[in-house]
């Protein structure tokens, strides 16, 4: 199976571009530089020259406060990016997976969320996603979004290395403890996704529409960072002796952060097959990467 994935520099597209001969997928991956996503002719081109038989769409941008400063940016890669992919996939008779997130929930919800309920995204970052989700329903019929949350990996920037490497820094952090989640590994959705893709492959058609695929632990953002730090412990030293819960109004954004962000992944279980593990597994497969 042929798939191209856009953005293998962010830390899905890295786990794809890995995973994927394993699978038993050939990955045409393609970084900003190779496909400016923004670009229509640019996407049009590369799509029709290498008639994949399956496009991820994992290029995104992600920085959630700067979103707020370069909104127009934003829209450009996380609204009008995705368009052009459905576009000339639908011209191309090609089915995309397109990437989206949790933060296009306002948060207020106590219990998790099913791919039905009403989305109200509260920054640019999650009403930009929330635009890209609705190019891609509008243009092409075959299409599988995918939102996820708290997407960590061996590859990348993310929360679990800045707490790594603050522990080896300070003795004491001040991490917010009421905003819920669920951390997402990004191997575990790389193979999911490529589970998906092989499906799609081999003729599965009851499947397109939007789906949420996450971890199995809703955390805060303060048991996140303990989990961590107890896993590094056993590794090696850490400095860090003290972790402080603290509200979300101790340490104030640019951008609004939903308070409780959890995914009902039911439906993507019933229809693929697929669940991803819990914290504490992903977390030791992220540290056994790590020693690599």
């Amino acid at each position: 199976m042929k798939i191209l994935v856009t953005g293998i520099n962010g830390q899905v597209g890295w786990e794809l571009l890995r995973q994927g001969p394993s699978q038993g997928c050939r990955i045409i991956g393609l970084e900003r530089h190779a496909l400016d996503i923004t670009d229509s002719r640019a996407v049009s081109r590369e799509i029709g020259e290498n008639l994949p038989d399956l496009v991820i769409n994992c290029g995104a941008y992600t920085a959630v406060d700067k979103a707020e400063e370069e909104e127009e940016k934003a829209w450009s890669v996380n609204r009008d990016g995705p368009a052009w992919l459905a576009d000339s996939c639908a011209r191309e008779r090609i089915p995309l997976i397109h990437l989206s997130t949790d933060y296009v929930f306002n948060g207020r919800a106590n219990r998790p969320y099913p791919e039905t309920a009403p989305t109200a995204p509260l920054g640019i970052y999650g009403k930009s996603k929330a635009g890209g989700e609705e190019e891609v329903r509008a243009r092409l019929a075959r299409h599988l979004i995918i939102r996820t949350s708290w997407v960590y990996g061996i590859h990348g920037r993310n929360f679990v290395k800045t707490i790594l490497r603050l522990g080896q820094e300070q003795e004491e952090l001040k991490v917010v403890d009421d905003q819920w989640g669920c951390p997402t590994f990004a191997g575990d959705l790389a193979q999911a996704l490529l589970a998906m893709a092989k499906k799609i492959g081999a003729g599965q058609t009851n499947c397109w529409g939007t789906y949420h695929c996450c971890g199995a632990t809703a955390v805060t953002w303060y048991e996140f960072a303990t989990l961590i730090l107890d896993l590094a412990r056993k590794i090696h030293p850490v400095k860090v002796r003290k972790i402080i819960p603290i509200t979300s109004a101790e340490f104030p954004t640019i951008a609004p952060r939903p308070k409780y962000s959890v995914l009902d992944c039911q439906k993507i279980y019933s229809i693929f097959g697929v669940r991803l593990p819990a914290l504490l597994t992903s977390l030791e497969t992220f540290f056994a990467g790590q020693k690599k």
